[in-house]
């Protein structure tokens, strides 16, 4: 069979939870677009059930971004990267499309590329904010990119690169929801005092670093605020029961739920939130924040080193409106007198909290219209036509 008539053959790299969601929608898509299309991938639950074929669980190899927890992982990745290249030579894919994870999708590219595959970076990798000298190898492996933030098309066409920006796929998600007053019926019962959402990240190694912080900060703002209430939207990856007792060590009541982070986080006053993904839905759904992230210590030196600019921002509200939004308490700023200050100065201050609303509706304006992912298949789709 030639390659005109062929069967299409995508492999999409998705090895993170958000990746994974925003494949998964990919994934229907381009099945809409194209059914006769095969897909496989590195992917997880939400991509098998959208019809991918699973080569590798990307549960395997799930890390944190920081270098020192990717050292510690290595023997997984490998095994993981020399099935895919056992997949890429028994069933070469026409094209690959990578999703964000950088320091892995490094890595597979180079394999795509020896395969022959066409390769599509959907979600581009921050290296705006950490590693600019990376480019030159973006720009060697990739054949086109579709970029989520409104800046980053100018980045990337400066460098003479095929890009083009479709919007950010969160607008997809949260199109239609939650409703903050439904949310706020459901979690806000038996609270008098404002409620005040917790959210560590999902991942084992943030939780470790940023829980006992948080639940500190809880218990100065308990004391302030003796009628506040406190709840975590639990990842599938948090130990309820755990938290529970941490929490009771600090004499702050905590409520957990599972599988409405959306609604908690709609139906809070204000969080007190990790840095990464969750930031931008949290400004989409319109819900103040502080913002805090913790590296480990190995990870921090280094990623001093690499930051092009030791004044920009990690939350992405503030990235995307070029100055500070939502505060950042960030790894040494990390403590829980610092976040706790900030988030009563917040809570006596009403004004505070709405302009963060405000400036959160002016974001949410430059992240595009619903359709992202049936925008992002029919690039994919041109591009192997182009690349044929």
């Amino acid at each position: 069979m030639d390659s005109s008539t062929k069967r299409l053959h995508i492999f999409i790299s998705a090895g993170e939870a958000s990746g994974d969601l925003h494949g998964s929608n990919l994934v229907r898509a381009l099945n809409s677009a194209m059914p006769q299309a095969r897909i496989s991938c590195l992917g997880g639950p939400m991509l098998e059930k959208a019809g991918a074929s699973v080569v590798v669980n990307n549960s395997d190899i799930s890390v944190t971004g920081g270098i020192a927890e990717i050292f510690s992982h290595l023997r997984a990745i490998y095994a993981s990267l020399r099935k895919i290249r056992s997949h890429f030579i028994s069933d070469p894919p026409d094209l690959v499309v990578l999703i964000d994870f950088p320091d892995y999708n490094f890595l597979l590219a180079r394999l795509a590329k020896k395969a022959g595959a066409l390769i599509f970076y959907y979600i581009s990798p921050q290296i705006w904010a950490w590693r600019e000298s990376r480019v030159k190898t973006l720009k060697r492996l990739v054949d086109r990119m579709a970029v989520i933030l409104p800046f980053e098309k100018s980045f990337y066409q400066s460098r003479c690169m095929n890009v083009d920006y479709v919007g950010h796929p969160l607008v997809d998600v949260l199109c239609g929801g939650p409703d903050p007053m439904d949310s706020g019926l459901k979690y806000r019962e038996g609270i008098k005092g404002p409620l005040i959402g917790i959210l560590p990240g999902s991942r084992r190694s943030e939780i470790k670093l940023l829980l006992d912080m948080l639940l500190d900060s809880a218990a100065i703002i308990k004391t302030e605020f003796p009628e506040a209430g406190f709840i975590i939207p639990a990842a599938p990856s948090l130990d309820a029961k755990a938290i529970e007792l941490h929490a009771l060590k600090r004499h702050v009541p905590v409520r957990i739920v599972s599988g409405d982070t959306y609604g908690v986080i709609a139906a809070c006053d204000l969080l007190l939130t990790s840095s990464g993904t969750v930031t931008l839905e949290a400004a989409i759904i319109g819900t103040p924040m502080i913002i805090t992230y913790r590296l480990s210590r190995i990870s921090a030196e280094i990623g001093i080193r690499l930051l092009r600019d030791r004044k920009q921002f990690f939350g992405l509200p503030n990235v995307i409106a070029g100055r500070q939004v939502a505060p950042e308490f960030i790894h040494d700023d990390a403590k829980a007198e610092l976040l706790a200050a900030q988030a009563i100065l917040h809570l006596k201050n009403p004004d505070l909290l709405d302009s963060q609303r405000r400036e959160f509706r002016k974001i949410r304006e430059q992240l595009g219209e619903p359709g992202i992912s049936e925008r992002v298949a029919r690039l994919v789709l041109e591009t192997v036509r182009e690349g044929r």
